[in-house]
């Protein structure tokens, strides 16, 4: 009998404030409630997308730090989350200090690819919510990865920095991970009142053609409001806009993680 291992996505940009962690929140969200078995993976160490699934970091005695330093079995920080079919492997702020003492270590670009790799045969899918910047952690992300989605606010200056984002994933996937793939760019914040928008993702579709998904997340104060209930959108207000546009993005990320 042949084991099926985890789809293993990274959602990442080095800018802040583009909808990352709510993309990787909420797309974690949907796939469990489509049956698939889900892991999300926090290595931001803002930690946003565990307290915004209602989680205390500060009761956390093991988390996503000692797991990148090698001193927790990664098995042994999972939760459940209050969701059918759907986990989370939380962090906290120390994750940053973590970040700094991983520099001397040997194996310091592969240890998230280690752990994800002890429960792949556990989930359909593990997804990576990264920080936004092009750290070490994010580089262990890339590693882990066998497809990154790309999140970009449809908002002046979107592209800045994308180009070294792709050199990065360019670098990564000729040195170590030769099968990552851009699996696509999602388009958030989207306000068709405005003309900027509009503007912004012609442009983004022009760079990235038919990598762009056809759905965009509308701007929502819906998705705004879902973290602090400690819930994602969908849990919140399944029949808010920005549900629906989740719903139909992750429906295109099952689509093409099928191919």
């Amino acid at each position: 009998m042949k084991v099926v291992m985890a789809k293993v996505i990274c959602i990442t940009n080095q800018k802040g404030g583009v909808g990352k962690t709510t993309t990787s929140v909420n797309l974690a969200y949907f796939l469990a409630k489509d049956k698939n078995r889900v892991l999300l993976v926090d290595v931001d160490p803002q930690g946003n997308a565990s307290s915004g699934l209602g989680l205390d970091k500060t009761g956390l005695e093991t988390s996503m730090t000692e797991v990148m330093l090698g001193i927790a079995n990664f098995k042994d920080i999972v939760q459940r989350t209050a969701f059918k079919n759907f986990d989370l492997a939380p962090t906290t702020p120390q994750l940053a200090n973590a970040e700094v003492e991983m520099a001397g270590m040997k194996q310091k670009f592969a240890v998230l690819k280690k752990a994800v790799a002890s429960v792949a045969e556990d989930y359909d899918y593990v997804i990576i919510d990264s920080p936004p910047s092009l750290s070490l952690l994010t580089v262990n992300g890339m590693i882990a990865a066998d497809y990154l989605v790309l999140p970009v606010q449809t908002e002046f200056y979107a592209l800045e920095g994308v180009a070294q984002l792709l050199e990065s994933m360019a670098m990564v996937k000729k040195a170590m991970n030769p099968d990552l793939k851009l699996l696509g760019v999602l388009a958030t914040m989207y306000d068709k009142r405005t003309s900027l928008s509009a503007e912004v993702l012609a442009e983004v579709r022009k760079y990235f053609k038919d990598k762009v998904f056809r759905t965009s997340i509308p701007r929502n104060v819906r998705v705004a409001e879902a973290p602090s209930h400690g819930v994602p959108v969908g849990a919140y207000d399944k029949f808010s806009k920005g549900a629906k546009a989740y719903k139909e993005f992750t429906r295109e990320v099952e689509e093409r993680t099928r191919k």
